[in-house]
């Protein structure tokens, strides 16, 4: 599982500068206004030599009167309940604050180790400033200035040295089970589909959205085939996540998405694709994993007479364009109309999820691609793709070597991928493509 490192604190006290920096890109509004952060925010890249995921958090109220403050406590205490690490933050140009003090008094209750984190301490000569938050009594303090990228390097080499760095830190995959995740928004009918699926009530079924609060394993068997369907709490937009436990909740959806090999989205056919359903094709994209997209509640739309397939088609080419790779399937987790194709699609999108090319196979293709449409030229000069390998499955993953990677554009990446996927199909799974630097022969070695 990623490991996450939450970034704490009372208001205005530069978690956002932190986090921006810590995710390489501008991510989080900065403002000296205190409060301007108010929902979570993540980033989960690999600049750290290993993948995490930062959350920057809205201050932390202890005692919150205002209705945003006490949102944004929420919010605060959601991020504190699932991280690995946590980054207390202080303001070391203010100094100690009473609201500091009651601050750490929360942290010291979280069961994920805390560091404490002293900002703005811009030139060495403001060491000085750090001594009075000694009185906090936390082990390890850091100090940085996010202003000016002084001591942010070594803050996380800390951090992460508290996390176990173990493979498999979740449990165990078995061999020869299917996992299967089941997301989409709040009240959009998981717990029906998994138990239609299932053919028994094994899941609590309600109108009322977050009736699901937690991930929930739902072993089951057909044919002599093992599987796990996970159904996860709905999912919904971070501005309406208010209550502490559903924020909690929306975290673990994503990380259970790592631990299937085959999500299923479902989507509202009354309403159609949302903003939040192409965020969540992107977060499965995102973290690799096989993909079908259910179009729900389709006993409803056949009665009503401005909706039909072809609508609905149309709508999901304009708001989901990057997932046409994913297959469509129409359902009614009621009535259990279409429910018995999903465990088919499964095993199809299963097969060309842990599906692998020879080598011959990509030199072939890339030959051929680059025949049809060559790569534009970096700085007047050619970009040369020379030859092409897949590295691995679940997803599938090639890497190109090439004279120049960075010369090979987002436009041409694209070609390349939808070009593989014409040939070889790759439907239901997303594709990694890399380029790599092709490595000079080295001169001395035709000289032994």
């Amino acid at each position: 599982m990623i490991p996450i490192v939450a970034i704490v604190g009372r208001p205005n006290v530069g978690k956002s500068t932190i986090f921006n920096c810590l995710a390489g890109e501008r991510k989080a509004i900065v403002h000296d206004r205190p409060g301007v952060t108010r929902d979570r925010q993540y980033d989960v890249n690999d600049r750290w030599g290993r993948e995490v995921a930062i959350v920057d958090t809205g201050g932390l109220e202890p005692n919150p009167e205002d209705g945003l403050y006490a949102q944004m406590r929420g919010q605060a205490m959601a991020a504190i309940e699932e991280a690995d690490v946590i980054l207390f933050v202080v303001d070391g140009q203010s100094g100690l604050t009473p609201l500091d003090s009651e601050v750490a008094d929360v942290l010291r209750k979280a069961s994920a180790p805390v560091m404490l984190v002293i900002n703005k301490i811009d030139t060495f000569s403001h060491d000085d400033l750090a001594n009075e938050f000694y009185e906090l009594g936390f082990e390890e303090m850091e100090l940085v200035s996010a202003a000016h990228m002084r001591g942010l390097g070594e803050m996380m080499d800390k951090a992460l040295g508290y996390v176990e760095w173990k493979k498999g830190s979740h449990a165990p995959e078995e061999e020869g089970v299917l996992r299967i995740s089941v997301l989409g928004r709040p009240n959009i009918g998981k717990s029906t589909l998994v138990n239609k699926m299932v053919g028994e009530e094994r899941q609590v079924v309600h109108d009322s959205p977050g009736t699901t609060m937690d991930s929930v394993d739902t072993p089951f068997e057909v044919d002599g085939q093992r599987y796990v369907l996970v159904d996860t709490a709905g999912v919904r937009r971070r501005s309406r996540i208010n209550d502490m436990v559903e924020g909690f909740a929306a975290s673990r959806a994503i990380r259970t998405i790592e631990r299937c090999h085959v999500t299923l989205l479902m989507i509202d056919g009354t309403l159609g694709p949302t903003e939040q359903d192409a965020r969540l094709i992107h977060l499965a994209q995102d973290r690799g994993r096989a993909l079908i997209i259910l179009i729900n509640k389709w006993d409803l739309v056949r009665n009503d007479p401005e909706r039909d397939a072809n609508l609905v088609r149309d709508e999901m080419e304009r708001k989901l364009p990057h997932a046409k790779w994913a297959p469509v399937i129409f359902i009614s987790a009621l009535t259990g109309k279409g429910v018995k194709n999903i465990l088919g699609e499964v095993h199809k999108a299963y097969e060309q999820f842990d599906r692998r090319l020879t080598t011959a196979q990509c030199n072939k293709f890339l030959e051929s691609a680059v025949l049809a449409h060559s790569p534009p030229q970096k700085n007047s000069r050619p970009v040369r793709l020379n030859y092409m390998s897949q590295v691995r499955v679940r997803p599938p993953t090639f890497t190109v070597w090439c004279n120049a990677p960075e010369g090979v554009v987002t436009a041409y990446h694209r070609y390349l991928v939808n070009r593989l996927r014409d040939k070889f199909g790759f439907e239901g799974t997303p594709i990694r493509m890399k380029f790599i630097q092709k490595r000079r022969a080295d001169p001395e070695k035709w000289n032994q």
